[in-house]
């Protein structure tokens, strides 16, 4: 899902809190819920990867103050 590497941290959050509102009203199609679900899946990794980049940062940063 190319769209989403373009994304930043808050961007992604906030589309992935959408998609589990949406997920948690279950009015959807089992082929809509998995759609959104694969869609919540790229977008908590995109996450994950911003802030393990930030965590890196922090610790090479530590590392050279010290």
């Amino acid at each position: 899902m190319k769209d989403i590497e373009k994304l930043s941290y808050e961007q992604a959050r906030d589309e992935l809190q959408k998609v589990v509102a949406e997920l948690e009203q279950q009015s959807l199609s089992l082929e809509a819920s998995m759609a959104l679900w694969e869609r919540g899946e790229a977008l908590s990794k995109h996450c994950e990867q911003w802030l393990s980049g930030a965590r890196k940062k922090l610790d090479d940063a530590t590392k050279e103050a010290n």
